[in-house]
């Protein structure tokens, strides 16, 4: 079980000291017993009151969080379960506007049951308003993070909390659009928690409470920092190998189990990773790496294969953060690295070529400068849907082709042993790829980058 902690006291456990003020609540009141004038609906906010010490179910306000300014939302499950009525609605609406008016990331930190029953449909329709509001502020260019607390049901999991940018929950909150009360007898009670949204994509991070403070600075200092107008760098090549001689051999370099990966070169790149997970469908690829990060003290968004077959939640994945860079700004950098595609009946069941075709358009959409760099195997165009055009570079142990050469040679109905002689057919070392237009240039070890830049 989580411990359930007032608005205030989740405001004061993730916020600098003596930094949150409090934002007016909106003028508006409601008739005797509410819109519906359900009996005894007025005794049971007076107790809620007298309970809580607050007048609604959210609190709202601003504060720093690492020392970066932000409008917090915070809901109080102490009042009526957190629900949400037409009261509600005002101050949710009030907070987006004052975001938004004053150029701050919107930080939820939710616990609520849904909507408030004693207000019937106009409380329902509160999800409208949140929602309508959330589409405003993403619309302005900034983000919101959601912090799921225990509970996150109904509409207000349905709303800020699966409509952040930045999905965090605490571990066993429950999580779901289905409260307790209402689920089905039979339903599994690990898929109505945080972690079970997280195996399903569904949530970003799970975050012990005595973490939350740093890693939800860490997501603010991230947004708040400064963009490049131009492409970023792709990475120095981090192994020392010379160009290969042969198609052949880029096919051997890039197969090499002892090869660097997707993590080692984001390791060397940022100072600072922040995961992104998911692909907000049900699915995740564990071979496809997304977040933002901090390059030489800016904002950089990523997403790498790492070099395996790419399932279709791994291309929805990146789509997704792609999209998110493009509204936020920040530019993005694509790791290439796989054989291909997923093709298996799974994979055709999950949809491997709309989630294919949705990464090529976000690329194709995106505003921001896109760098890729070809780590490892480029393999057909499961690898060329995170290939930026005109923007791509290779390395010295890296290929791309239209198809593996030994498939190639299948379909040529030539013997496997001719296999290497079609890689060279193919022309795809990194260097004919630069011969061709497709890349850019090949990337020097950092050493001989400083080198050369010397």
């Amino acid at each position: 079980m989580t411990t359930r902690l007032s608005a205030r006291a989740a405001i004061a456990a993730l916020t600098d000291p003596g930094s949150f003020a409090e934002l007016p609540a909106p003028p508006g009141e409601s008739p005797d017993d509410g819109p519906l004038g359900w009996t005894g609906y007025d005794a049971s906010r007076a107790r809620a009151t007298a309970r809580t010490g607050e007048r609604e179910s959210v609190v709202t306000g601003t504060a720093r969080v690492g020392g970066r300014e932000a409008t917090v939302i915070s809901f109080e499950f102490g009042f009526l379960g957190g629900s949400l009525g037409e009261r509600t609605g005002d101050r949710l609406e009030a907070a987006y506007g004052h975001a938004r008016a004053h150029r701050l990331p919107l930080v939820s930190l939710i616990a609520t049951g849904g909507s408030r029953m004693q207000e019937g449909m106009l409380a329902l329709t509160q999800l409208q308003r949140v929602a309508r509001q959330c589409v405003l502020t993403r619309a302005a260019g900034l983000p919101q993070i959601a912090v799921l607390r225990d509970p996150t049901t109904g509409g207000g999991w349905a709303t800020l909390g699966a409509g952040a940018d930045v999905v965090l929950a605490l571990p066993g909150a429950q999580v779901g659009f289905a409260g307790s009360r209402v689920r089905p007898a039979d339903a599994d009670p690990a898929a109505y928690t945080a972690e079970g949204q997280y195996a399903a994509g569904h949530v970003d991070a799970v975050v012990p409470p005595e973490e939350l403070p740093a890693v939800l600075g860490d997501w603010l200092r991230v947004l708040a920092a400064p963009r490049a107008a131009t492409p970023v760098e792709p990475p120095a090549a981090l192994a020392g190998v010379a160009p290969p001689k042969t198609g052949w051999d880029a096919v051997q370099q890039a197969r090499h189990p002892e090869r660097p990966r997707a993590e080692a070169y984001l390791e060397a790149y940022f100072e600072l990773r922040l995961p992104l997970r998911g692909d907000r469908a049900g699915g995740t690829d564990p071979g496809m790496l997304c977040g933002i990060g901090l390059r030489e003290g800016r904002a950089v968004a990523y997403a790498a294969q790492r070099g395996t077959a790419t399932r279709p939640a791994g291309y929805r994945t990146a789509a997704r953060v792609i999209r998110l860079a493009d509204r936020l700004g920040i530019p993005v950098l694509t790791l290439v690295d796989t054989p291909g595609a997923a093709n298996d009946a799974a994979a055709e069941h999950a949809g491997a070529g709309p989630a294919i075709a949705d990464a090529f358009a976000a690329l194709a959409a995106a505003g921001v400068p896109v760098t890729t760099l070809l780590i490892g195997e480029g393999g057909s165009g499961g690898a060329l849907a995170l290939a930026a055009p005109g923007n791509t570079w290779v390395t010295p142990d890296s290929y791309f082709s239209v198809i593996a050469p030994e498939l190639a040679a299948a379909i040529l109905k030539r013997p496997a042993e001719e296999a290497p002689a079609t890689a060279d057919q193919l022309r795809i070392r990194p260097q004919d790829l630069v011969d061709l237009g497709v890349a850019r240039g090949v990337v020097p070890p950092a050493a001989d980058r400083a080198g050369s830049a010397g």
